[in-house]
C-alpha cells in the first residue's frame, strides 16, 4: 500500500461532538539487548522488532504481507455527554498505482464519571542535553538558552502534561550562571526561573523536584560529594568534590541559602523538593546524610527527596521513592515511615527485572498501565522513572544499550518511553498505557470513597503480589467497566 492515510470523524452523540486528539501509525523498533533477567511473562519476537512509537504522520507505505496498527486517542472531555458514540473512519491510499477507501465505523461508551484532579504524583526525567535535543531539530545543533532551545522543551512540556506528569526535575546548579571571585559567588538564577515557568504553564507542573547537588565520587560504593562550580579557561565547569572541601563547602554555604531565598520570593517554596544525590547505599550512606544535614541548617524546612536503595538515610528524607524491588522487601519500613507523616512513592529503571512490572518493550503492555494499579494496591502515591528521552544517535533503530559507566545493561524501552521528531516530542504506546493507569488509579480513589474494601479488593485481584499480576486483557477490561459502573 502506497500512502495509507487515516482520517477519524469525531466520536458523536446526538449533536455532541469529540474531535479526535491523536491519530498516528504505530511504528516499530528493534528491541537489541534483552533484560538479563527474564520474567516469566517475557514477550519473544523472533524479529527481535516491538511495536511502539506513535507516529503522527498524516501517510504511511506499507510493505506487503506486513501489518500497519493504526492509533485514534479521543480526549473526553469533562462536560462530555454520557451515552453511546459513534464515529466514522476512512482508510485510503494506492495499491497497484489504483486508489482505494475502506470506510469502518467505531463506536466508545462514555460513562458519566469526571476524574478529579491527578492526586498521583509522576514524575519522568528528561535530558537536556544539546545532542539529545538536536534529534528534535533535524539533527541540527542547538545552542542551550537560545529561542529554537526554549521551543523544544515547550514541545517536551505539552506533550507531557497530556500524560500525567505533574512533576519535573529542574537541576538549578546547572542552570544557574555564576560569577566568581576567588570562593565568593554571585548567582544568576534567570535560566532556572524561564524553565519552571515553562513548565508550570505549559507542563501541568505542580511540584518541583530540585535536581541533585551531588553524586559519587568514585564507583557505586564511593561517597557522595558536591557538585561544584569551578571556572577553567573563562568556563565554568562541574567538578565532585567532598563536603570538607575549602570550594566545595563555600559553594554549598553561599548557594543553599541563596536559591531558597530566591525560591521563597518566587513563592515556589512550598511547591520545591530537594535531591541530594541519587540512590544511596549502605556503604555510602553517612556521606549522604553529612550533605543532607547541611542543606537543611541552611535551609530550614526543606523537603528532601530521594530515589534510593538505603534504610540508614531515614533522618533525612521526607519524600522515600525506593525502587520496586526495595520497595517489595522493605515493605513494613515504608510503611512505618508512611505512618510517621514520610511520602512513599516508588521507581522502576532498568531494575528491577524478573517478574516485576516495568516499562520494557519485552513485557506486556498491561504491566506498564499496572504499575499504577501497583500504586493504590500498596498505598504509594508517586512514581518516578529516569528515562524520558534518554535517547541514543538511532532511537528509531536499537532501543538498548551498555551504560558505559556502570556496564550494566539498559533493557529494551528503559531510556526513553518517547522519540523525536523535528520540533515535535511524539508518544509511544507504553506512554498511552502509564497515562491510562495514572487515570484508573483516580479511578479506584473515586471508588474508595464509595467502598474501601471493593476498591482494594478490585486491585488485589489484578496485582495479586508486588511481581505477581493478571495480565488477561479480556478480565481487566471487564473490571475496568466494573469500576466505570
Amino acid at each position: 500500500i502506497k500512502n495509507l492515510r487515516v482520517d477519524a470523524a469525531p466520536l458523536t452523540c446526538e449533536n455532541y461532538k469529540i474531535p479526535v486528539g491523536i491519530k498516528a501509525f504505530v511504528g516499530y523498533v528493534q528491541a537489541g539487548r534483552s533484560t538479563p533477567v527474564y520474567s516469566k511473562d517475557r514477550l519473544i519476537a523472533a524479529s527481535d522488532i516491538f511495536p511502539d512509537p506513535l507516529l503522527e504522520i498524516e501517510t504511511i507505505d506499507v510493505l506487503p504481507l506486513s501489518n500497519q496498527p493504526v492509533w485514534l486517542n479521543y480526549t473526553i472531555p469533562r462536560d462530555a455527554k454520557p451515552g453511546q458514540y459513534t464515529s466514522g473512519i476512512i482508510l485510503s491510499g494506492e495499491i497497484d498505482g489504483k486508489p482505494f477507501e475502506i470506510r469502518k465505523q467505531v463506536k466508545a461508551r462514555i460513562y458519566d464519571v469526571v476524574l478529579p484532579e491527578q492526586s498521583l504524583w509522576v514524575t519522568n526525567w528528561f535530558s537536556l542535553d544539546p545532542k539529545k535535543l538536536q534529534l528534535m531539530n533535524d539533527n541540527k545543533p542547538v545552542e542551550p538558552f537560545s529561542g529554537r532551545y526554549w521551543e523544544i522543551v515547550k514541545a517536551i512540556a505539552d506533550k507531557m502534561s497530556n500524560n500525567g506528569q505533574n512533576v519535573y526535575l529542574i537541576p538549578p546548579v546547572q542552570l544557574c550562571r555564576y560569577e566568581m571571585k576567588g570562593i565568593d559567588y554571585s548567582f544568576d538564577f534567570s535560566n532556572f526561573d524561564k524553565m519552571v515557568d515553562l513548565f508550570i504553564k505549559n507542563g501541568n507542573m505542580k511540584r518541583i523536584e530540585g535536581g541533585h547537588l551531588g553524586g559519587r565520587l568514585s564507583d557505586w560504593s564511593s561517597p557522595f560529594g558536591i557538585q561544584t562550580p569551578i571556572m577553567k579557561d573563562g568556563k565554568v565547569e562541574f567538578e565532585l568534590r567532598p563536603l570538607d572541601n575549602d570550594t566545595a563547602k563555600a559553594f554549598i554555604t553561599q548557594f543553599i541559602p541563596a536559591l531558597f531565598k530566591h525560591l521563597k520570593d518566587k513563592k515556589w517554596n512550598d511547591i520545591y523538593m530537594q535531591h541530594i544525590a541519587d540512590e544511596p547505599i549502605e556503604s555510602n550512606a553517612q556521606s549522604y546524610v553529612d550533605i543532607a544535614n547541611e542543606v537543611k541548617r541552611l535551609a530550614p524546612g526543606v523537603e528532601i527527596i530521594e530515589a534510593n536503595h538505603s534504610r540508614e538515610v531515614q533522618n533525612t528524607i521526607k519524600i522515600w521513592v525506593p525502587q520496586l524491588n526495595f520497595y517489595h522487601t522493605d515493605y513494613d519500613f515504608y510503611t512505618e515511615r508512611q505512618n510517621k507523616g514520610d511520602e512513599i512513592w516508588f521507581y522502576t529503571c532498568l531494575a528491577p527485572q524478573g517478574n516485576y512490572a516495568n516499562r520494557f518493550l519485552e513485557q506486556p503492555l498491561i504491566q506498564t498501565r499496572l504499575l499504577h494499579w501497583i500504586n493504590y494496591r500498596f498505598g504509594a502515591t508517586g512514581y518516578l522513572h529516569w528515562g524520558l528521552n534518554y535517547w541514543n544517535d538511532n532511537p528509531y533503530g536499537e532501543t538498548t544499550g551498555i551504560n558505559t559507566e556502570s556496564g550494566n545493561v539498559l533493557p529494551a524501552g528503559d531510556s526513553w518511553i518517547t522519540y523525536p521528531a523535528n520540533g515535535k516530542l511524539y508518544g509511544s504506546i507504553r506512554l498511552e498505557a502509564m497515562r491510562d493507569g495514572i487515570a484508573d488509579y483516580e479511578l479506584l480513589k473515586l471508588f474508595e470513597e464509595k467502598d474501601p474494601t471493593a476498591a482494594m479488593e478490585m486491585a488485589r485481584t489484578l496485582v495479586y503480589r508486588f511481581d505477581l499480576y493478571d495480565n488477561n486483557i479480556a478480565a481487566f477490561r471487564a473490571k475496568r467497566i466494573k469500576l466505570l459502573e
